[in-house]
């Protein structure tokens, strides 16, 4: 859960290349600084690609990232409770893409009573909110 008097969660994005110990060397940087990673996503395709994470120190994982020498990026999250069922995500990404709204990533970062909580970085992350009426975000063990 979020903090009170915290409104805004950013993911990072670490640019990786498609090769082995990417995630391990990212996921180390964080991990020795006592860092909790709370959601994250990756993909690569052809010889590159991108891992989104959150964690409980947002402070530190900039640290962590910066002092390893890895390229990132942060992006501002809206968060949404969707009910888990099929087609719901399509539902949003539709509405998103109709307003003209480019989604960089999206992933889960929790479920409860039946909903799961999706956190969208996108290219406008203001207007993204207010077409989802997204509250606000939702991330596991965020301090």
């Amino acid at each position: 859960m979020i903090p009170e008097g915290r409104h805004q969660v950013n993911t990072f994005i670490v640019d990786l290349k498609h090769q082995p110990g990417e995630l391990a060397k990212v996921t180390e940087a964080i991990a020795t600084r006592g860092i909790d990673i709370t959601a994250f996503a990756g993909l690569t395709t052809g010889n590159s690609g991108a891992v989104a994470l959150l964690t409980n120190d947002e402070a530190g994982t900039r640290r962590a990232l910066d002092s390893a020498g890895l390229k990132h990026r942060e992006m501002e999250l809206a968060s949404i409770s969707l009910p888990n069922r099929p087609g719901e995500l399509a539902k949003v990404a539709r509405k998103l893409a109709d307003a003209g709204i480019s989604i960089e990533a999206a992933f889960p970062t929790g479920m409860t009573d039946g909903k799961v909580a999706i956190g969208f970085a996108t290219d406008n992350p203001t207007r993204t909110k207010a077409l989802l009426g997204a509250g606000e975000p939702v991330a596991v063990g965020q301090r």
